[in-house]
């Protein structure tokens, strides 16, 4: 038997003031379905096939083992396999892959640029991924695959972040993560063996700076990339975010 409903219910105290909204610790993206992206879809996929298309023309121009030993050309893989995942999500309104994943392949083709542009660009005798001694002429080959790996992707892949991706998504935990892949880079590099073809950068030549000149320069270069990735985090915070969400 159930107990008896009394016949008189005393009243309920009144809430002071209107009630108070605690923050959710569900983001808004885990309930609400994302919608589908043509624009950003479109424009991701051309970036992967440009970066691959790079990439294949390196291969195709030198040996494949030394041409992906450059940092720059392990960055743009890994470009165009994280934009191609990207833009197939877009497409299919699929949650898109965490910020942390794509912000670290944009930092490594940033990083790829500048140091190409700050470091590599101007050297004599001049920079070649083939390892030739002269130049490499305009418009020709080996000229073309360095500026799509060192000007046109890792433009495109800024404007992907600046104009389609949500801003202040980044962490700045995700700075000193990021920073794994570009220090196990270096320290290859400086174990390699001292065979001159092995030294394909200038500034990491043991040879030519012996260890203690090479140490500084990877010392140096290791701060510059995790000051690279603090920016990237400000800067993430600080943009606005794209107003079309739907592109």
């Amino acid at each position: 038997m159930t107990a008896p409903i009394p016949r008189d219910i005393p009243d309920l105290p009144a809430v002071p003031g209107p009630p108070v909204l605690l923050p959710a610790p569900v983001p808004a993206t885990a309930v609400v379905a994302p919608a589908r992206r043509p624009t950003a879809a479109v424009f991701r996929l051309l970036i992967a096939v440009t970066a691959a298309g790079g990439v294949a023309l390196e291969l195709l121009l030198g040996s494949p083992a030394r041409m992906l030993s450059y940092f720059s050309v392990q960055a743009t893989a890994l470009l165009a396999v994280i934009t191609f995942l990207s833009a197939t999500r877009a497409w299919r309104a699929r949650r898109p892959l965490p910020p942390a994943v794509t912000g670290a392949a944009l930092l490594y083709v940033v990083i790829g640029a500048l140091v190409y542009h700050l470091l590599l660009a101007h050297t004599t005798p001049p920079f070649s991924m083939t390892g030739a001694t002269t130049a490499p002429e305009r418009w020709h080959a080996q000229w073309t695959a360095l500026q799509v790996l060192h000007v046109l992707v890792p433009a495109a892949a800024v404007l992907d972040w600046l104009l389609l991706t949500p801003a202040a998504r980044l962490r700045l935990r995700q700075a000193a993560a990021w920073l794994l892949y570009p220090l196990a880079y270096l320290a290859s590099a400086l174990l390699s063996p001292s065979d001159p073809s092995r030294h394909l950068y200038p500034f990491l030549d043991v040879t030519a700076h012996g260890y203690r000149g090479t140490l500084a320069n990877a010392l140096l270069l290791g701060l510059g990339i995790y000051a690279l990735a603090v920016l990237l985090v400000a800067l993430d915070h600080t943009r606005p975010s794209p107003t079309r969400h739907r592109l």
